[in-house]
């Protein structure tokens, strides 16, 4: 007997409802996947990579992790990036952090959480870089809103000083990292103009020779 019947009765009517609207749906995306972006995102459930941008399965390659932090000892992080850039071929990485993030809040409190204060360490190093700027913000939700965007910032250079990314603008390969934020309170995506597409975009001190 299965405890959660409720969601595979859910299940069975969406795979109804969508095979009611295009009978081929479910054939044509089980024989490839092609997509053309990496999403890098955050857990939150509030935060649905496909739904935000309104892609059907197949277009969007995800993965998501605790304020969507990618640090250089994370192999499952790393591994996704090289599958979605060496063999998947994605032309676009997008960071997309969001307001409202808990893990981001969790990094600015000074207190306990247990197993995660050691993932939430990277967080607390974005800050300590901009300290000043968070020094001149009074609320503290501006100064969570700026922790927010400037830890797509961060990530987004990650994400660049990766040998993945530089190994393939050294072979020509067309590839662009973006940073984005989400608001959860209207659902309306926002551009930290923050795109790199090549090595003359990231600092001299990463760049691979």
């Amino acid at each position: 007997m299965k405890i959660l019947n409720d969601l595979f009765e859910k299940n069975r009517k969406w795979a109804e409802k969508v095979k009611a609207s295009d009978p081929e749906f479910f054939l044509n995306i089980s024989k490839q996947q092609k997509p053309e972006y990496l999403w890098i995102g955050c857990s939150d459930s509030r935060v649905a990579a496909n739904q935000i941008v309104d892609l059907l399965p197949g277009r969007l390659f995800v993965h998501r992790n605790i304020a969507n932090v990618v640090v250089h000892t994370d192999l499952n992080c790393l591994s996704v990036i090289q599958y979605a850039v060496e063999v998947l071929k994605i032309k676009h990485i997008i960071v997309c952090g969001h307001y409202g993030c808990g893990g981001i809040q969790a990094a600015m409190e000074n207190k306990e959480h247990g197993l995660i204060d050691h993932w939430l360490r990277h967080i607390k190093d974005v800050y300590r870089y901009h300290e000043e700027k968070f020094d001149a913000v009074n609320d503290e939700k501006e100064k969570m809103n700026l922790l927010c965007e400037l830890n797509v910032i961060e990530q987004v250079a990650n994400v660049c000083h990766t040998t993945i990314v530089q190994n393939a603008w050294r072979s020509g390969q067309e590839l662009a990292v973006h940073g984005w934020i989400y608001n959860i309170e209207d659902g309306i995506l926002k551009d930290m103009n923050v795109c790199n597409k090549g090595p003359d975009d990231i600092s001299q001190t990463h760049r691979l020779k």
